[in-house]
């Protein structure tokens, strides 16, 4: 199975409704270059003081040779004004994730990822992997983003996805040729169902292949990232509406209650 096509101009609901179909889908032409030079200028200090593991443990779950970091609504404002509630998520929420929470969704986690020069392939892997209450295939409980920030190609690292795993049961493993590659220009965003097995590629080329990460789950299960300490107050008070509901600081019905004269 191929990962689908589309172009920013298509149908949000076709995205989001193939999306379901094959667990993943390419969208191209999301964001322009301005915005992506924003991104990476606001994010720059940050990265720079990422450490880098130079000696890879193939046993670890995320490979040598690469930078990430997280906290990016408190980091980076494009990102929040821009990427955060874009419309593309929103419909792919509301399509796969409001059927099972009736209140909305929030941000799972937000990170920016660097795969250098020598990097190894992830360990294939699912989104919805720490919520082991639920067998696999698991009810939705995630939809996952990746915003490229450079170009992804199959040799420096592109994400590699096995589409339509989402719907397979816990022991079946994927064949080599089942495994494919997100390759995806600059400006273009990878959406992925957190069911769907994947992770990142090898990187055999002399480039850093960068990309923004942004994860939704239903709003009742605990969220990956833990908004509350990664943002501080002064930031929240700056956020919109729409983007405070999302980063999960507003209840959920009758959870998420809290004191505001609690400094």
């Amino acid at each position: 199975m191929a990962i689908p096509q589309f172009s920013a101009g298509d149908s949000a609901d076709g995205i989001a409704e193939a999306l379901g179909e094959a667990g993943c889908a390419v969208v191209t032409g999301v964001t322009d270059a301005k915005l992506r030079d924003a991104i990476k200028r606001e994010l720059a200090p940050h990265m720079d003081a990422a450490r880098v593991v130079e000696e890879d443990d193939p046993k670890e779950f995320y490979p040598g040779h690469t930078r990430r970091i997280s906290a990016l609504v408190a980091r980076s404002p494009s990102i929040t004004d821009n990427l955060i509630a874009h419309p593309l998520s929103k419909q792919a929420c509301k399509t796969h994730l409001l059927p099972n929470g009736e209140y909305g969704w929030q941000l799972h986690v937000t990170a920016a990822l660097e795969v250098g020069p020598g990097a190894r392939e992830q360990i294939l892997h699912r989104e919805e992997d720490p919520f082991t209450f639920f067998p696999v295939p698991r009810p939705n409980i995630i939809v996952a983003s990746m915003w490229a920030i450079s170009d992804f190609r199959t040799d420096n690292g592109a994400t590699l996805l096995v589409p339509g795993s989402h719907k397979w049961p816990a022991d079946r493993k994927p064949a080599k040729n089942e495994i494919v590659n997100a390759e995806m220009p600059a400006g273009s965003v990878l959406y992925w169902m957190g069911g769907t097995l994947h992770g990142a590629g090898e990187n055999t080329s002399q480039d850093w292949r960068y990309g923004v990460i942004l994860t939704y789950s239903l709003g009742w299960v605990r969220p990956e990232e833990n908004q509350y300490l990664d943002l501080p107050r002064e930031r929240i008070a700056e956020l919109s509406p729409e983007v405070r509901r999302i980063a999960g600081i507003d209840m959920y019905g009758a959870l998420g209650f809290f004191d505001p004269t609690v400094a």
